[in-house]
């Protein structure tokens, strides 16, 4: 997971292909597209489910066998879920230590059809090396990241759980989990961090008439009573989806976590998606925004499934779902 700048203010601080008929139906799936206006609920225990499996795995660090299976996972998951199309992107990438990997994307659609579009984001790796940890001694030990990468993969999937066979009508849902995010140099340059978005913007599905009129990122968002700020980058290039956004979780009942007033600036996917077009918000925790202090367990070894809040992850997920289909 990226790194957060502090910035002093004067205030605060499209993809095709044939759907997938699985035989195994999703539990609780909302009403067809046709008069879509069936209430989707989150489901807490589902959504810590998501990230369990993925932990259960081992740190999903780039190269090892936890990453490939996890990224396999989670194809399987899109296509048991009746996503309608599933398209993987692999590409080599460089990371800022000279070390070579093929990063791989992984897209599922939901009504690939629909020209009014909205992408959600979140990335699947996991930091290679504790660089955080109060001991010094772990710093060479790879994050388990539940809530750096599992919670907000956890989002994504139960989006496909509830949504992936029916969405209201006319509406397309594209899920993008990124791979090569965590890998970056620490405090090092932006370039660094985010691998595999940055070479998906370069060739990204869409036309001009079917991209996504705003993106939405998920990260670290299943931490214990977590809280969420209005992010520096989100609130300069998609303020407007960020209002939005914080006014369905207040009237959702999440007012309390979703704080409206100006976080900091994080280098994250989101940055590289708004650059390239489409207004991109990034929901992630930030306990202190004006010290710029993540969750305590960033980049530690701490950072295990003991540290996730399965109240926070309904939270979000429910916001990003009532956001989307409003």
């Amino acid at each position: 997971m990226k790194y957060l700048i502090l910035i002093l203010m004067v205030a605060c601080v499209a993809c095709s292909g044939t759907k997938n008929n699985g035989t195994e139906a999703a539990a609780q799936q909302p009403a067809g597209r046709p008069g879509f206006n069936a209430k989707v609920e989150a489901d807490a225990d589902s959504l810590f489910s998501f990230v369990e499996q993925q932990v259960a795995l081992g740190p999903r660090t780039p190269g090892t066998y936890a990453h490939t299976t996890c990224g396999n996972m989670i194809v399987r998951l899109l296509r048991h879920y009746g996503v309608d199309s599933v398209v993987e992107q692999r590409v080599p990438v460089t990371t800022f230590d000279r070390r070579r990997f093929a990063a791989r994307n992984i897209m599922g659609c939901i009504n690939p059809d629909a020209d009014r579009r909205v992408l959600l984001v979140a990335h699947y790796d996991t930091r290679p090396w504790a660089d955080n940890d109060p001991d010094t001694q772990a710093h060479s030990m790879p994050v388990m990241g539940a809530n750096d990468g599992a919670s907000g993969v956890a989002v994504l999937l139960e989006t496909a759980r509830l949504l992936g066979r029916d969405v209201p009508q006319g509406l397309g849902i594209d899920l993008l989990f990124v791979d090569m995010e965590d890998s970056g140099e620490s405090g090092g340059a932006e370039e660094t961090w985010c691998l595999g978005t940055q070479q998906w913007v370069k060739s990204m599905p869409y036309s001009p008439t079917n991209k996504p009129r705003y993106g939405v990122l998920l990260d670290m968002v299943g931490g214990r009573d977590a809280r969420f700020h209005r992010e520096y980058f989100s609130d300069e290039g998609a303020a407007q989806h960020v209002d939005r956004i914080w006014a369905v979780a207040r009237e959702s009942g999440y007012g309390d976590r979703f704080i409206n007033s100006r976080g900091g600036a994080v280098v994250d996917d989101h940055l590289f998606i708004t650059r390239a077009g489409i207004p991109c918000v990034d929901i992630i925790e930030s306990v202190n925004p004006h010290t710029g202090s993540f969750n305590p367990t960033w980049h530690t070894t701490a950072d295990d499934l003991s540290n996730i809040d399965r109240n926070t992850l309904k939270a979000v997920a429910q916001t990003v779902l009532n956001a989307v289909l409003q």
